[in-house]
């Protein structure tokens, strides 16, 4: 049941993330499979370095009242763009716009599914 439950999680972030595409003119995802592949990308730059940003910007995100988490996120989904064919962020904020729509999607879609 895990496993399901782990798949269903990323299909649905796969979703929010190819509806923001469709949202915000700057942010690109050529289909849903891309989408899939991103999603995936984004999992793995935030666990790979996602967690040494975050630390390095702790006082920021601090001193901002968590507002620069929205910064730090929007570098980490441009990071992910840059190492998946198919998905593109043109300009930085369009990166923060899309990561804040991002997770407000998400967060809906989650409570519907889950």
């Amino acid at each position: 049941m895990p496993l399901l439950h782990l798949m269903l999680a990323w299909f649905v972030s796969a979703l929010a993330l190819w509806i923001v595409a469709r949202i915000i003119p700057g942010i690109e995802v050529r289909n849903f499979w891309t989408a899939l592949v991103a999603t995936a990308m984004i999992a793995i730059v935030d666990f790979t370095i996602g967690w040494l940003v975050q630390i390095v910007v702790l006082p920021l995100t601090i001193l901002t009242f968590g507002l620069f988490q929205l910064a730090v996120n929007a570098f980490l989904l441009k990071v992910a763009s840059l190492f998946t064919p198919g998905f593109k962020m043109r300009g930085i904020l369009n990166a923060v716009l899309g990561s804040l729509v991002l997770t407000i999607l998400t967060l809906l879609l989650r409570q519907l599914v889950f």
